[in-house]
């Protein structure tokens, strides 16, 4: 366990957390909303030490009181923002549920290696307390609250506010955001209380992508194209970045320095990364400095296939960016060493939707010459395509998962649900850049006891590159 004592929980400066120690237990949520199987979903524990008998294995499971939660990201009580408080300690895991707005809050502080449920929020708070649901993103705050985006309203409109949680009882305390102005939606966020400053993203309206993706949606305005920008102090909406109407902006990331005033957000249907920036008039902007090009394809849903940018993050060093194309099926490394021009420096293919032997045919391909090859390591061939991802301290492992959201997963990807996903990790050349698949590395969701599950976000007790945020 990476903890710093007298300090305080996190570390004070990012790249005082490369110097941590190695992960050695890693955190999953695993799903089974939308796979039949009608069990609760529940949070895994996985051994990734190398010394360890249980390498590569789910040594703990533990199941959520409810059915088809949909368990999804998670974040912390405390994390670096806390830096230098003695009071607080990271020994709560935040586990929103998308889906049934549940918000399970988890002991990972008393055994490490075996969490219990500490408290659950039921989503009659959410609703009451802040006209709120679909809750996604958490965050500490340095103040020792909790902040919570949310997708939508309890009707499954889609709407753009945040929830505080009270980070010693976890009661809702009411709605973060003041002044009644709220973007149409919610998704992901990020704050730097430097430049006084919060920027969110926009996914969709929750009963529109519930169970699956229909294109005319997107035409008929249901899912999101903007950064929003919101005032850190007074919590209230400023200003909207507009990226485009086939963007779909999810994950959002500002650099790791906490002077930095400019940071990256992957835009998951438009397949490209914007830079945003604080510009000298005092506002906010954004450029496209990444764009993965549409391949046009036969044998699937539409005639041009998107990269399906789904998660994006930045090493502590603000060195790196990386992200996941769960359609294509690759994870591209981009040195950032110029924000403004990123230049790819790694590429690795770990399956996706263009493998040589699927159902897809790919006719016109801007960046490949032929389709790659599928992924196989110990002899079980990997389903779906890589999707969440979580870098370790140093920056010399990736980690990858490969579901989704459990409703997309079934209808992009049913071999997926049929099999479970698979956790697996990337070798980074750290010096140079490049990426390697590990193929001594399996974790197989497929083979769980009460049948295979959907893992999704990796997170790891010790605090990492997409939870910590430094005030």
């Amino acid at each position: 366990m990476a903890k710093c004592g007298a300090c305080g929980p996190g570390y004070a400066t990012p790249l005082d957390a490369m110097k941590g120690p190695r992960e050695e237990i890693v955190y999953l949520p695993c799903i089974y909303r939308n796979t039949g199987i009608q069990k609760p979903d529940y949070l895994a524990t996985v051994d990734v030490d190398p010394k360890s008998p249980h390498y590569c294995q789910v040594i703990h499971r533990l199941p959520m009181p409810n059915l088809k939660d949909e368990l999804h990201h998670s974040g912390w009580n405390a994390c670096s923002s806390c830096f230098g408080d003695t009071t607080k300690s990271r020994n709560r895991l935040i586990l929103p549920c998308l889906i049934s707005s549940r918000i399970y809050v988890v002991d990972v502080g008393t055994d490490p290696r075996a969490p219990r449920i500490h408290k659950v929020v039921e989503p009659v708070e959410l609703f009451w307390k802040g006209n709120v649901a679909n809750p996604h993103t958490s965050h500490c705050l340095g103040s020792g609250d909790i902040l919570i985006s949310c997708l939508g309203d309890p009707s499954g409109n889609g709407k753009g506010g945040f929830v505080l949680l009270d980070g010693e009882t976890f009661e809702v305390k009411g709605n973060w955001e003041k002044g009644g102005k709220c973007p149409p939606f919610g998704y992901d966020f990020w704050y730097q209380p430097r430049h006084n400053v919060l920027m969110s993203t926009e996914w969709g309206a929750p009963k529109v992508l519930a169970y699956g993706f229909n294109p005319v949606d997107v035409e008929k305005g249901h899912y999101g194209r903007r950064i929003n920008v919101w005032d850190w102090s007074s919590h209230t909406y400023l200003q909207a970045i507009d990226l485009g109407e086939d963007s779909v902006p999810l994950e959002i990331r500002f650099l790791h320095n906490p002077d930095a005033a400019e940071g990256f957000v992957g835009c998951s249907l438009g397949g490209t990364v914007h830079r945003f920036y604080k510009t000298e008039k005092g506002d906010w902007a954004a450029e496209k400095v990444i764009e993965v090009p549409r391949k046009k394809v036969q044998g699937w849903l539409l005639p041009d296939m998107p990269g399906l940018i789904t998660d994006i993050l930045i090493s502590l060093d603000d060195r790196f960016l990386y992200f996941s194309n769960w359609l294509h099926g690759d994870i591209r490394q981009y040195d950032i060493s110029n924000t403004r021009q990123p230049k790819l420096v790694g590429q690795v293919f770990l399956g996706g939707s263009i493998v040589r032997d699927g159902p897809v045919t790919v006719v016109e391909d801007k960046e490949l010459q032929c389709q790659p090859e599928p992924l196989v390591i110990k002899g079980k061939r990997v389903p779906g395509g890589p999707q969440m991802i979580q870098l370790s301290l140093d920056g010399k492992r990736l980690y990858v998962s490969s579901s989704l959201y459990s409703g997309w997963d079934k209808q992009f990807y049913p071999d997926l649900v049929k099999e479970g996903s698979v956790m697996l990790q990337v070798d980074v050349d750290t010096e140079r850049g490049g990426l390697k698949v590990n193929t001594d590395f399996l974790v197989d969701f497929g083979k769980e006891p009460d049948g295979p599950a959907l893992a999704h976000e990796i997170r790891y007790p010790g605090g990492d590159s997409t939870s910590d945020i430094w005030i």
